[in-house]
C-alpha cells in the first residue's frame, strides 16, 4: 500500500512550505535571531499547511543546533519530527474536536509543568482549536499567559473568530491563504516529475483549479489521477472526465453564440451539456470562469493580462480571439446572467429549464431594462450596431403626427391602395438623404447659448435653424424610439421638473436634425418652451445616444412649425396685464417662474 502524496510529499523544513511566504519568512528570521514567542496561532482555511507549519517550529525548536530555521534532520530530535518520523514524546498533538473540555484542559495544564524528557522545549500543537469551549479556554488561559520556560503553545484552526479574544492576545496570529493556481500547478508539476509521471500542463491546471487553493486538496486529487493514469500519464482529456470539467469545445461554442447571438446554436450547447451528464452547476461555474477571463483579458491590454489567468496557452489563444467579438459591457452583463443563474440552480428540480432560461436572457439585452442591458444597447448604438429588438410601432411615426413631406410633393393624395407602397418605397431614400453627416463627440458639441426670446420665437428658430453640430452616428426615429424610456430616465436624473412635462411624450418624426417630440397637452408645450425643458432634453439625447438634434417641442396631433412661420403674439400671462392678476399669481405664475404643470382643475358645482 502506497502512501498518500498529501503525506508522503508534507515540507520538512519552513522553505518547503507552498505558498506561504509571509508567514514563513518572518518565522525563519525569529528563528534564527531567538526571539520566538511562547505562543502562537496559526489560522486560514484547510489544507494550507497550518499543522506541517506547526510540526516544522517544533522541530527547529528542539533541533540539538538551534532554535534555527534549518534544522539538521541529523539529532534525534529532527529524526523523530520528520515528516514521516515516529514523533517525539516532547511535541504533543491535540485535537480541539475530542479534547476541547475543562477536564481535557486541567489535565493538560497539570502535565505543561513537568520538564521535557529529552527535548529543550515541551510543545503543544492545539488542533482545531477553535472546538475549545470557552470553559476551556478560560481554564487554559493563565497556562497560556504565563507559561513555564520549557512549554510552548502552538494553535490552528480555520476559524480564529471563534477562538476567544484573551487567548488571540496573548498569541502571535498568523494567516495563511490560498494558494494560487499558477503556484500549485508547479507544485504538481514537481510532484509528478518526482513520481515519474507524465503529465500535461493543461491537466495540472485542471487539477490545481479544481482544489481551489489548497495543498493537500490538490495533492489528493493528483493521487488518484495517478493511480487511475496509463502509460502516457495525465492527460487534459482523462483528467476532465474524471474530474467532470467542462469540456473546452463546449465554453468555446456557448461564448461564439453569445457574441453572434444565435440561439439555435446555444441551445445546442446545452443540449450537449445535459446529454453528456455533465452537472448544470458544473456547467455554469466554468463558463462564469470563462467569461471572467475574458473580462481580464477585454479590461488588461497586452500580455499584463496572463499574470492573473489560470488557463493554460492553448485556451489563452482562443480567448484572445474571443475578446475581439464581445465588449466590456457585454461580458459584464453576461457574467452577473450566470452568476445569478449559478444560484437559481442550486437544488433546482428542473436544471435544463433553468440552463434554458439563462440562455434566452443572454441573447436578448434589447429586453433587459437593468443598467447592464441599457449599457450593452448604448455600446452597440455607439458602434453603429441596429437594435436587437426595436419597439414594434417605431417604423414609422403615427397618422396623428405624419412625417413632414418634401415641398415639391404633388398636392393630391394617392389612392389608398398605392400611398402605403409609395410611403414604403420613398421613406427610405427620403430619410437616407435627410441623414445629417457625423458631428464630433459630445465633449466636442458646444452648449447652446441662445439668448431670451419669446416661447414662438424659440419655437421657430429651433424649426428652421440648421443644427450647429451633425449627428455622431447615422440615428434615425426607431433609434430614438427604442432609446426613448433611456432617454427620460435620463432627463429625470438630471431636472425632475423637466421630466414631469415631458414624462408621457413620445418621438413624431425625425427629419434634418430636428426630433419633433409630441406632448399631450398644450399647456406642457408652452411650459416646455418658455422653462428651457426642450434644450435639457437635447441635452440628454446628447448624453444616451451621441447625438445631437434640436428639440421642437409639438401638441399630439400637430404637426412642426414650417421653417417660415412667423411668430405669433405670445398668450403667456404677463405681470403688465390688468386684466390677469388672478392668473399671475396662480397657475399661470408657477407655470412661468417654477416650470410646474397643470394636472387638473375642479370644477365647482
Amino acid at each position: 500500500m502506497s502512501t498518500a502524496l498529501y503525506r508522503t510529499y508534507r515540507p520538512g523544513r519552513l522553505a518547503d512550505v507552498v505558498g506561504q511566504e509571509h508567514v514563513t519568512e518572518p518565522l525563519s528570521r525569529a528563528l534564527a535571531s531567538d526571539r520566538v514567542h511562547h505562543a502562537y496561532l496559526l489560522s486560514g482555511p484547510r489544507g494550507c499547511g497550518k499543522t506541517s507549519t506547526a510540526r516544522i517550529l517544533a522541530r527547529s525548536l528542539n533541533c540539538a543546533q538551534g532554535p534555527t530555521p534549518e534544522p539538521c534532520g541529523e539529532c534525534q530530535s529532527c529524526v523523530d519530527l520528520a515528516p514521516n518520523g515516529p514523533g517525539s514524546i516532547d511535541v504533543i498533538e491535540l485535537d480541539a474536536a475530542s479534547h476541547g473540555g475543562v477536564d481535557d484542559t486541567r489535565e493538560l495544564r497539570e502535565r505543561a509543568m513537568f520538564a521535557p524528557v529529552s527535548s529543550r522545549y515541551k510543545v503543544y500543537i492545539v488542533d482545531e482549536a477553535h472546538m475549545v469551549t470557552n470553559a476551556g479556554f478560560n481554564a487554559l488561559l493563565k497556562l497560556v499567559e504565563e507559561p513555564p520556560d520549557h512549554v510552548r503553545f502552538i494553535f490552528a484552526t480555520t476559524e480564529a473568530d471563534k477562538v476567544i479574544p484573551t487567548i488571540r492576545s496573548r498569541t502571535f496570529n498568523y494567516a495563511f491563504r490560498l494558494v494560487p493556481t499558477r503556484v500549485l500547478q508547479q507544485h504538481l508539476a514537481t510532484v509528478c516529475e518526482a513520481e515519474g509521471v507524465p503529465a500535461d500542463p493543461a491537466a495540472l491546471a485542471l487539477v490545481a483549479r479544481s482544489a481551489a487553493g489548497s495543498v493537500r486538496d490538490a495533492l489528493s486529487i493528483l493521487g488518484q489521477l495517478i493511480a487511475g493514469s496509463g502509460p502516457e500519464g495525465l492527460t487534459h482529456d482523462e483528467v476532465s472526465a474524471q474530474l467532470g470539467v467542462t469540456d473546452a469545445a463546449l465554453l468555446d461554442d456557448t461564448v461564439d453564440a453569445i457574441a453572434s447571438g444565435e440561439g439555435a446554436r446555444l441551445f445546442a450547447v446545452i443540449d450537449r451539456v445535459i446529454d453528456a451528464g455533465h452537472d448544470p452547476r458544473r456547467f455554469a461555474t466554468d463558463l462564469l470562469q470563462r467569461l471572467r477571463d475574458l473580462i481580464v483579458l477585454s479590461a488588461i491590454p497586452g500580455d499584463e493580462a496572463l499574470a492573473i489567468l489560470d488557463a493554460p496557452d492553448s485556451e489563452i489563444e482562443v480567448m484572445r480571439r474571443q475578446v475581439a467579438g464581445l465588449t466590456l459591457p457585454e461580458l459584464s452583463r453576461a457574467a452577473d446572467l450566470v452568476s445569478d443563474g449559478l444560484t437559481q440552480l442550486r437544488g433546482a428540480t428542473a436544471p435544463r429549464l433553468h440552463l434554458e432560461l439563462l440562455a434566452a436572457r443572454l441573447l436578448l439585452p434589447s429586453s433587459d431594462s437593468s443598467a447592464a442591458g441599457l449599457a450593452v444597447r448604448v455600446d452597440r448604438l455607439e458602434r453603429g450596431a441596429t437594435p436587437a429588438a426595436p419597439a414594434p410601432r417605431a417604423a414609422a411615426p403615427r397618422a396623428s403626427a405624419p412625417e413632414p413631406e418634401p415641398a415639391t410633393e404633388p398636392e393630391s393624395e394617392p389612392t389608398s391602395a398605392s400611398k402605403p407602397a409609395a410611403s414604403r418605397s420613398e421613406k427610405p431614400a427620403r430619410a437616407a438623404a435627410a441623414s445629417p453627416p457625423p458631428p464630433p463627440r459630445m465633449s466636442q458639441v458646444l452648449p447652446s447659448a441662445a439668448g431670451e426670446s419669446t416661447p414662438q420665437a424659440e419655437a421657430s428658430s429651433e424649426t428652421a435653424a440648421a443644427p450647429a453640430t451633425t449627428s455622431g452616428s447615422t440615428v434615425s426615429l426607431a433609434d430614438v424610439t427604442t432609446m426613448w424610456p433611456a432617454i427620460l430616465e435620463g432627463l429625470k436624473s438630471m431636472s425632475r421638473v423637466a421630466w414631469m412635462v415631458f414624462s408621457d411624450s413620445r418621438p413624431l418624426s425625425l427629419d434634418a436634425g430636428v426630433l419633433a417630440v409630441g406632448v399631450p397637452e398644450e399647456s406642457k408645450v408652452r411650459n416646455a418652451r418658455a422653462s428651457g425643458h426642450a434644450e435639457r432634453l437635447r441635452q440628454v439625447i446628447i448624453d444616451v445616444m451621441h447625438a445631437d438634434v434640436q428639440v421642437d417641442v409639438v401638441a399630439t396631433g400637430s404637426s412642426p412649425a414650417p421653417a417660415s412661420a412667423e411668430a405669433a403674439p405670445s398668450d403667456e400671462p404677463s405681470l403688465e396685464d390688468s386684466d390677469s392678476d388672478d392668473d399671475v399669481s396662480g397657475e399661470a405664475l408657477a407655470m412661468r417662474e417654477l416650470g410646474a404643470t397643470v394636472i387638473g382643475e375642479i370644477e365647482q358645482g
